[in-house]
């Protein structure tokens, strides 16, 4: 099975390393408007082949994505000093008026995979331009707060030293500051959060959750102040995401997609719970918040609808 990456940048060729370290796919395309670093990507990535699993790594063009099932978008341009968010968005709307036809020009039937940032708005950006093609929104995702929620639950799972992989709590909403953590549907190992807290006569108070919000929600502003970006978790978040595409898992993931309406808000793309198959976006769970979580979540619909709508008066989109 054939996977395209646009972009070989630290988050794309993370992510082609981490479906190489997890067997997941066939075939890899690294596809840059930079050919050298694509094709040094591909052949230092492919001479970890031996030592992890038999996948064919090349650097091509979008005609190479031909037949390709899933296509993650992770090209974009970086923010420049001094320029303002719109600014930014403005520049990557031209990138990605550019990649997201030549994408589905040559594999027209790929679900799209998006991971530049802002990635709510870009997501909502490139299912604008695909819908223009034809190919419906469920078949255009962004990574959204799959790698928060990992975060939330790492954070919880070293908390009550409990496997990650058994603790129940999403990070819905937008991928950045307003993001929300959904406390109220902690559950470990099958116990609402505070049933196992007392159950185990363990001490968690607010101030303990507080610790963990900042910890989720400032995790990228720590490690890019301190190693200019992150991407080996994105990365292998990425891998996991098409690893279920690919297998037709139907696993429920925190991904952003376009909705029709989403917490009270009309035409947004925001993270929410999602059943996630071969095909795209299968269906969607909206969790039944607390009314603070509520509120929170409107709150973060509405900041990416407006950078929407500012997008819209700028005829960006």
């Amino acid at each position: 099975m054939k996977i395209g990456i646009i972009g070989s940048g630290l988050v794309g060729a993370t992510a082609a390393y981490a479906l190489v370290m997890r067997g997941i796919g066939r075939h890899i395309v690294l596809v840059d408007l930079n050919r050298e670093r694509a094709q040094a990507e591909a052949d230092d990535i492919q001479h970890a082949v031996p030592f992890a699993n038999p996948l064919n790594i090349t650097a091509g063009g979008y005609k190479d994505l031909a037949g390709a099932k899933v296509v993650i978008i992770a090209a974009g341009v970086s923010q420049k000093p001094g320029e303002t968010r719109m600014e930014l968005l403005s520049r990557n709307a031209g990138v990605f008026r550019q990649v997201v036809p030549a994408v589905l020009e040559a594999a027209p039937d790929a679900v799209l995979l998006i991971a530049t940032n802002p990635v709510d708005v870009m997501t909502h950006m490139a299912a604008r331009f695909a819908s223009e093609l034809g190919v419906p929104s469920t078949r255009v995702i962004g990574s959204g707060t799959t790698l928060d929620t990992a975060r939330f639950r790492t954070l919880l799972g070293t908390r009550f030293g409990v496997d990650p992989q058994h603790i129940h709590g999403y990070v819905i909403g937008e991928h950045g500051d307003s993001e929300v953590l959904t406390w109220s549907q902690v559950t470990i190992g099958g116990l609402p959060l505070e049933i196992f807290c007392e159950s185990h006569d363990i001490c968690f108070d607010e101030e303990d959750r507080e610790k963990i919000d900042k910890r989720v929600r400032r995790a990228a502003y720590e490690i890019i102040e301190h190693k200019g970006a992150t991407y080996y978790g994105i990365g292998s978040a990425l891998s996991r995401i098409i690893q279920v595409i690919l297998l037709n898992q139907r696993s429920i993931l925190t991904l952003c997609t376009p909705k029709d309406k989403a917490a009270g808000i009309n035409d947004v793309t925001l993270s929410l719970p999602h059943l996630l198959g071969g095909e795209g976006i299968l269906d969607t769970f909206e969790p039944a918040l607390n009314e603070g979580e509520s509120l929170a979540l409107q709150a973060s619909a509405r900041h990416i609808r407006s950078a929407i709508d500012e997008l819209e008066a700028n005829s960006l989109l």
